[in-house]
């Protein structure tokens, strides 16, 4: 047996409020973007999930039994303010606070993420989301009213999950932006609301709570394709607009040298204020959260010339060689996870919180116990990653939380792609039972948490 990681290591689960409640149309909820998306032949609709609204008792006891100290969870905007600016909905806040409650008696430390991509539908419809100023002052009045009401309750919070995705094409989907305006500007200012947002409710709870609080991005290591100083740079590139420039802001209260230099030198207007950058100054992050899950490469030699960086990757993304893949391409990179780990902390000294790991497979139930030594050999490697960032770089890491470790629907709606240690019986379009089995990892992961990591067998 090896050495364990530090006393107090949070072990647990990540998940988001529409993959896994249902209640879509219970307890006063207004409809998010997500409501309205209908089932196709690979993915199910949003009303279910796996009906965590009313079966959440029976996943906290899973939790519970396999040993988690912790649970980040995402609080639906639409769920405790249905139109996203309008009268908060006391029914829906008081849902979060009995699971709260209930996390707490069973001993599992919570964790909130403020926003997971389901933006209230009344907000995208209106102002096409984070395009708009309007829906970053309705943000910032429902993340104040969260903290007012659960940061006594709550120690680790996050704003909003994967937050570089929003530089990224598909940020005007995962912003609520409808049909607004598609340019090179507009991404730019979609990724700077956000920025905002997060600014001034982070501020707000350092100023009002004991809770900690830290941005979140996910961070995929993308290496170069080849020793082609080309390649080199465009990896390097890619790593600075869409990682380190939000790490300068949560830590630095300021964006990267190099990007807003290519902001001014392509006239591109952000929407900054000096009331923007004086909330950027105020900033401060507890820790550093990511989700990572694999890498890729860059080959720049098939990126159009004059691409800019937050395009690149459409064109000239390709697999890592050499790397064991799941169907949908996803690899298996540990080297990666703890590069990631410490990079990051070697910049900015402070604690990172990996929030997000695994791997999705197609399983199927047939009575007997899952055998997904698969998804074991993914988990151990990556925490022993871990240990090596922690025990051979020296990087302060605050815990260890899988993603979706009860099944849920993927990001696309797909339940074919299960990410659990916990199988719920459903598919894309039968509902059947919707009950919890453990797989073979659920018993692992449990011993791995006895015995604090020290054993990876």
């Amino acid at each position: 047996m090896s050495q364990a990681l530090p006393n107090g290591f949070l072990w647990g689960n990540s998940t988001s409020s529409m993959q896994t409640e249902g209640g879509w149309n219970e307890g006063g909820k207004g409809k998010s973007v997500y409501d309205d998306r209908p089932a196709s032949k690979d993915a199910s609709d949003w009303h279910v999930a796996i009906d965590d609204y009313h079966r959440y008792d029976e996943d906290i006891k899973l939790m519970a039994d396999q040993g988690m100290n912790a649970y980040r969870f995402q609080i639906s905007w639409s769920r405790v303010c249905p139109t996203g600016d309008g009268d908060f909905n006391e029914e829906g806040i008081k849902f979060y606070s009995d699971l709260i409650d209930k996390l707490i008696k069973a001993g599992i430390t919570p964790m909130i993420c403020l926003y997971h991509f389901d933006m209230p539908l009344a907000l995208a419809e209106k102002y096409n989301g984070f395009a708009s100023r309007h829906v970053v002052e309705a943000f910032v009045r429902y993340g104040k009213k969260m903290v007012d009401e659960f940061a006594k309750r709550v120690p680790y919070w996050i704003t909003f999950n994967e937050q570089n995705l929003y530089f990224m094409p598909d940020a005007y989907r995962i912003a609520g932006d409808l049909d607004g305006e598609r340019s090179d500007s507009a991404l730019y200012t979609i990724s700077h609301h956000v920025m905002v947002a997060h600014a001034e409710v982070a501020n707000y709870l350092h100023e009002h709570s004991n809770a900690k609080i830290g941005g979140m991005l996910a961070y995929s290591e993308v290496y170069p394709a080849s020793s082609n100083p080309r390649d080199i740079l465009y990896a390097r590139q890619i790593d600075e607009f869409f990682n380190k420039n939000l790490l300068d802001v949560f830590i630095n209260g300021q964006y990267s040298t190099e990007v807003m230099t290519f902001v001014k030198n392509h006239g591109i207007d952000m929407d900054f204020t000096d009331a923007d950058k004086a909330a950027f100054k105020q900033l401060n992050s507890d820790f550093i959260a990511f989700s990572y899950y694999r890498s890729g490469q860059i080959n720049s030699d098939k990126v159009p010339i004059n691409t800019i960086v937050n395009h690149y990757l459409d064109y000239g993304s390709e697999q890592v060689p050499g790397l064991q893949v799941n169907e949908w391409g996803w690899n298996v990179d540990p080297l990666g996870f703890r590069d990631i780990l410490t990079k990051v902390y070697d910049q900015y000294h402070v604690p990172m919180f990996p929030i997000e790991n695994g791997i999705g497979v197609r399983e199927h139930y047939t009575g007997k116990e899952i055998q997904d030594d698969y998804r074991i050999d993914y988990h151990r490697v990556h925490i022993q990653a871990l240990k090596d960032a922690v025990y051979e770089d020296g990087v302060k890491v605050i815990g260890y939380l899988g993603w979706g470790l009860i099944d849920i629907p993927s990001s696309s709606g797909n339940m074919d792609k299960r990410y659990g240690m916990v199988y719920v019986n459903r598919t894309n379009s039968d509902l059947k039972d919707l009950k919890r089995v453990p797989k073979k990892s659920y018993a692992w992961f449990k011993h791995v948490i006895e015995t604090n990591g020290a054993d990876l067998s």
